[in-house]
Order: structure tokens, then C-alpha cells, then sequence
């Protein structure tokens, strides 16, 4: 029986977060994911101990990585030089470790300019859409109809072989793949609820994009970054091997191995050893972003 008065309803629930999972964690939680991560665990503490022994080669290294001795030239592995020495008697301890400061840097730094460019553009052409995704994306192929490693040696020999150039082409030749992946998780973002609202609620398109969308999309971008910054050490060292990239006497990993391949029947370990720490170096970069995948998919358990 009705006694006119209103009926009491319940509030409506919030809608449910409809942010990435994982970034939406604490990051006590995902640290704790983080420690039952093996690849995680061991790909950051090989990559801790590869920066820290390059960081801190001015302490470390026996040696001045320009010094040379005539008489001591490729000397095999002794205790006063415990990787060999190099045509000119250089000590390779001493220019692998400094070497590796200039390759690490290229890849970080390289990746650092192309998420910065490859984010920005896939976030306009997946948002604004139209003339924007088309102008963006047909760029975009025109990049990707070269190869990465040809793309980056036109973009060297066109600007000249120096460490900023270096980077600037690596950085070009990984473009396309932050601005597809940022460009599809635009796509699926930005007809999802909580964006709608925000656009209801009259908030302008800069704040969608930078406060509702990019923190959707900066979980697998992490993961993109850590394995591109082992293919931008590998381009950078291809780029110094073939004479295009930083050059000699200064000590870099790719121009250490061409510095010794007429020598690899006789001299092995002139080539060996900057091969060795660039295999460790992606080896552990590698590592490291299998594990972020894992830890930051809430679909994994750990």
C-alpha cells in the first residue's frame, strides 16, 4: 500500500576504474610482484652490476683507455692486463669499460628522443583522429618502409658521424613502434567510459589526453622502452662497427669489434670482450622487460 511518500533508493555505485590494472596498484604491491619475479630479479641485478662497473670506470679501470704501448701490442690475457690489449697496446679492460659508458648511453638517451616523439604522435592520431591520424600514420609507413638499420645509416651519413647524430638516428629508427602501439591503445581508451565522461564534464582534449588516456597507456610503453633500449645499444654499436657511428681512438663497444676482426685467428679476445658486454648488456635489458611484462599484467600471477 502506497503511503506517498518518496521511496528511498540506493545510491548508484561509482563506475568501476576502468584504468590499466596494474598502475592502479600500490607500489608496495608491485614491488612485492616484483620480487617473486625471476627474470625481473636477475635482468635488474646483471643490469646494476653492467652500469655500475661502466659509472664507475674512472675508478676501476687499470688503466687510461687511450693509453698505448707498442711493445705490448695484443699481448694475450695476463695479469697485467686481464683482457688482452689491442693492436696498439690499449688495454681492453680499461676500454670495454669506458667504451660502455658511450654505448648505454646511446641507448638510453636514443629511446628517451623516440618514446618522446613516437608517444606524442600516436597520442594525437589516435585521439584527434582523421586529418591527424592519416598526415601521422602515412609518415609513420614511410619510415617503416625502411629497414631500422638502413634507415638510421641514411640518417647518419646525412647529418655526419658524431655521438649526438648517433643518437638522433637511432632515436628516428624507433619511432614507428611507439607511435602504433600509443596510436591502438588510443583507439581502444578513447571510446571507453570514463573518457566520455570526461568529455561531458567539458574537459579540454590536452587534459584528456594527458590526465585520462597516457596513464592507460604507460604500462606496456615501459615494457617497450626497456626492450628498445637494448635494440637502440645494438643499432648504436652497428652504426660505430661500420665506421658511422662514434669514432676511434675513442673507445666504444661497435668500433672495439672492428677495431679487431682482422685480428680474430690470432687475437681473439680484441673482439671478444666488447662482444661479450654488449651480449650481457641486451641479455639483461631483455630480462628486465620480460619481467616488467609480468609484473605489471595483472593477468600473470607471480
Amino acid at each position: 500500500m502506497s503511503t506517498g511518500r518518496p521511496v528511498a533508493r540506493p545510491a548508484a555505485s561509482a563506475p568501476p576504474e576502468t584504468g590499466a590494472p596494474a598502475l592502479r596498484r600500490s607500489p608496495a604491491l608491485l614491488a612485492r610482484r616484483a620480487s617473486r619475479s625471476k627474470n625481473a630479479l636477475a635482468g635488474g641485478a646483471l643490469l646494476v652490476l653492467v652500469g655500475l662497473a661502466v659509472l664507475l670506470a674512472p675508478i676501476v679501470s687499470p688503466y687510461s683507455p687511450f693509453a698505448t704501448n707498442q711493445r705490448a701490442g695484443l699481448a694475450p690475457l695476463s695479469p697485467a692486463h686481464l683482457m688482452g690489449t689491442d693492436r696498439f697496446g690499449r688495454d681492453i679492460l680499461s676500454r670495454v669499460l669506458w667504451g660502455g659508458r658511450l654505448s648505454l648511453l646511446v641507448g638510453v638517451v636514443s629511446v628517451a628522443l623516440a618514446a618522446t616523439a613516437g608517444v606524442t604522435l600516436g597520442l594525437m592520431a589516435g585521439y584527434y583522429g582523421r586529418g591527424a591520424d592519416t598526415i601521422i600514420m602515412r609518415f609513420v609507413d614511410l619510415l617503416v618502409s625502411f629497414p631500422s638499420i638502413l634507415l638510421a645509416l641514411a640518417v647518419v651519413a646525412t647529418l655526419g658521424s658524431s655521438l649526438f647524430n648517433l643518437m638522433i638516428a637511432v632515436g628516428i629508427s624507433s619511432v614507428p613502434n611507439y607511435v602504433r602501439v600509443t596510436r591502438g591503445m588510443v583507439l581502444s581508451l578513447k571510446e571507453r567510459e570514463f573518457v566520455l565522461a570526461a568529455r561531458v564534464a567539458g574537459c579540454p582534449a590536452h587534459r584528456i589526453i594527458t590526465r585520462h588516456i597516457l596513464p592507460n597507456v604507460v604500462s606496456p610503453l615501459i615494457v617497450l622502452t626497456t626492450l628498445g633500449t637494448a635494440g637502440a645499444i645494438i643499432t648504436g654499436s652497428t652504426l660505430s662497427f661500420l665506421g658511422l657511428g662514434i669514432q676511434p681512438p675513442t673507445p666504444e663497444w661497435g668500433n672495439m669489434l672492428a677495431d679487431g676482426q682482422e685480428f680474430l685467428a690470432n687475437a681473439w679476445w680484441v673482439s671478444f670482450f666488447p662482444g661479450l658486454a654488449i651480449m650481457l648488456s641486451v641479455f639483461a635489458i631483455n630480462l628486465l622487460g620480460d619481467g616488467l611484462h609480468d609484473v605489471l599484467d595483472p593477468h600473470v600471477r607471480l
